[in-house]
């Protein structure tokens, strides 16, 4: 397959939140070799910005998407109030999904509203705005493993169309039993980026998207590897290693089937 060439964009903000990497730092660090990775399960921060009712109500990934999301617009010293948002994960939230499966089998069969009111899958995009005041549009997406790759696009896009900087966050976590049988996402992954029509002062690097066949891109790292495949966001593991090592390259990401996504990293100086 040919490639067929899209829009680029200027790289501003990166947040990182999964095992072993609580912050684009320390993610950074063990993706360039400078420092090992170890395995430690994802912490989840306290959700900033939520009135004490929707803290009660929201779920693990409302933690996750507002800790990556804040990390990656405190870095491009963008107003996260300001940003149209593309929110992209591969099944939303588990534990809620389980949960009320686990009432539709019981015998009352009753659901909470609260339940029921996070089921959808633009629940974090909810929650975002109420955190950050957000009033620009949101996009939820859904590619199943081909989550990340298909947030990356749509951002790509919106960013030609609208020519204004555009927030992306891919985001996964694990299922419980007996759902994690069939979807065996281990943890907690998040990435956000915060992405510009144009180069400004908090430009890190220019990224070009180039949709095409080929074999996506592995980590060299077996344990890393392994994180990568396992959970749908951290298919975005290798662009990010190419940003933390700081030069100019090419990666190969995942997308569909017979489809892969190339991105071209320019490094600003």
């Amino acid at each position: 397959m040919s490639a067929q060439p899209a829009p680029a964009a200027w790289l501003e903000g990166i947040g990182v939140l999964g095992p072993g990497m609580p912050d684009w730092p320390a993610a950074a660090r063990v993706l360039r070799g400078a420092a090992r990775w170890e395995n430690v399960p994802t912490v989840l921060p306290a959700p900033h910005g939520l009135p004490p009712a929707e803290r009660r109500r929201m779920g693990s990934l409302v933690k996750l998407t507002l800790a990556v999301g804040l990390e990656a617009s405190a870095q491009a010293g963008a107003d996260p109030a300001t940003l149209p948002a593309v929110f992209s994960s591969s099944g939303g939230d588990g534990q809620n999904c389980h949960e009320i499966c686990q009432a539709l089998a019981s015998a009352d069969r009753l659901i909470s509203p609260t339940r029921f009111h996070n089921s959808v899958h633009n629940a974090a995009a909810g929650y975002w705005g109420i955190a950050t005041h957000a009033t620009p549009a949101s996009n939820a997406l859904c590619a199943h493993d081909a989550s990340f790759g298909a947030g990356l696009l749509e951002a790509l896009c919106q960013l030609a169309a609208e020519r204004r900087r555009v927030l992306l966050i891919a985001y996964d976590a694990s299922y419980p039993e007996p759902l994690r049988s069939a979807r065996p996402i281990p943890d907690a992954f998040a990435v956000a980026l915060v992405l510009a029509p144009e180069r400004g002062a908090a430009a890190l690097a220019r990224l070009s998207l180039a949709v095409g066949g080929g074999r996506a891109d592995t980590l060299a790292d077996a344990a890393l590897e392994s994180l990568r495949t396992a959970i749908p966001a951290a298919r975005s593991l290798p662009l990010l290693g190419q940003l933390a090592r700081g030069g100019a390259g090419r990666v190969v990401l995942d997308y569909l089937d017979d489809t892969r996504l190339g991105v071209a990293v320019s490094p600003c100086p």
